[in-house]
């Protein structure tokens, strides 16, 4: 596998009426694929994944964090290039790849809901330029790269009250919205009680807007754990209790594969969306999508099964017991 990167950035990460229950998108069996040969498809499914992250889509970046609506549709373009398929967190850390043989998995991860990323215009649709309308534009053109992401949010997301109309609307089109905690709280500065009520009281607010959603991750704030890990992962406050499948850091480096040894979904590391400039940039996604092209760090390959994990013989040794049932090491 690949040597874990240690550094992490701390630098800040930066309707009307009443809902009503709105069912979630249908569940979707695993893809009917004639049976693939995994060495033909050079199948690696305990190599890195990257998991983006992205904060402002703007014409005016302030930060390192900001890209512009070019930047990133470049990055999207490139990714289609080079047969990634975005997947989302919650597929992710629970080990549900189902993806073409010789595809590989990307998964898109958006923080501090910011109008940059969605608003919705009068006709109910994405604006032009938002980090949702690009990516849909870019999966419109490339169908084998489906629209797909995971949104972190706030309290008062995407500046609409309550999100009453955004939220809805990323659920109704099969996008994945995870925590953010309430007010982008320091977590690591808070007692346990206040920990729990950050993340509680966002869940409370997101399932206002969406009766009935499962919140299932979640991104720490400046990528900073609570005092007790723990409760990043579970907790409860003022009657609602929330348990989380995965915990996104700010991070600095790939994911590994969610079957292999080192795989710990409370501390999946993440890649900040980044040209070849600009701070701390050789942890940025272009330096890790660059080593990944290259074989420089294997990346994960899928051998379009859901069912099996395939890897070369020589890797058997990264793969956790409890998957030990499904290997088909070749």
């Amino acid at each position: 596998m690949f040597a874990a990167v240690s550094a992490l950035f701390l630098a800040g990460c930066g309707g009307g009426g009443e809902p009503v229950a709105v069912p979630p998108p249908a569940a979707s069996a695993p893809s009917a694929r004639p049976a693939s040969d995994p060495a033909a498809a050079r199948a690696n499914e305990l190599g890195a994944v990257p998991v983006l992250m992205y904060h402002r889509i703007t014409t005016q970046p302030t930060s390192v964090y900001d890209r512009t609506p070019e930047d990133f549709r470049a990055e999207l373009e490139r990714l289609v290039r080079e047969d990634y398929v975005p997947i989302r967190t919650r597929d992710y850390a629970e080990g549900r790849i189902d993806i073409p043989a010789g595809k590989h998995p990307v998964v898109l991860t958006f923080d501090d809901s910011t109008k940059s990323q969605l608003e919705l215009g009068p006709d109910g649709r994405p604006k032009p330029d938002t980090a949702v309308a690009i990516l849909q534009e870019v999966s419109r053109a490339n169908p084998g790269f489906p629209a797909v992401a995971s949104f972190y949010v706030n309290g008062e997301p995407f500046e609409d009250p309550g999100g009453r109309q955004t939220l809805r609307w990323l659920h109704e089109n099969g996008f994945e919205i995870g925590n953010h905690t309430l007010t982008h709280a320091n977590l690591g500065g808070l007692g346990p009680e206040a920990v729990q009520r950050e993340i509680a009281g966002n869940q409370q607010a997101i399932q206002k807007a969406v009766p009935g959603l499962e919140v299932s991750t979640m991104a720490l704030p400046f990528g900073v754990a609570p005092g007790r890990a723990e409760l990043a992962r579970e907790g409860m406050a003022d009657g609602a209790r929330y348990r989380h499948k995965g915990v996104l850091l700010v991070g600095s480096n790939p994911a590994p594969s969610p079957f292999a040894k080192e795989f710990d979904p409370l501390k999946i590391p993440r890649i900040r969306s980044q040209g070849t400039s600009g701070e701390d940039f050789r942890f940025g996604s272009t330096t890790w999508l660059d080593k990944l092209a290259s074989g420089e760090v294997p990346r994960y390959t899928s051998d379009g099964d859901p069912h099996r994990i395939s890897f070369p013989t020589t890797e058997r040794s990264a793969l956790a017991a409890d998957h030990q049932q499904r290997a088909r090491p070749y």
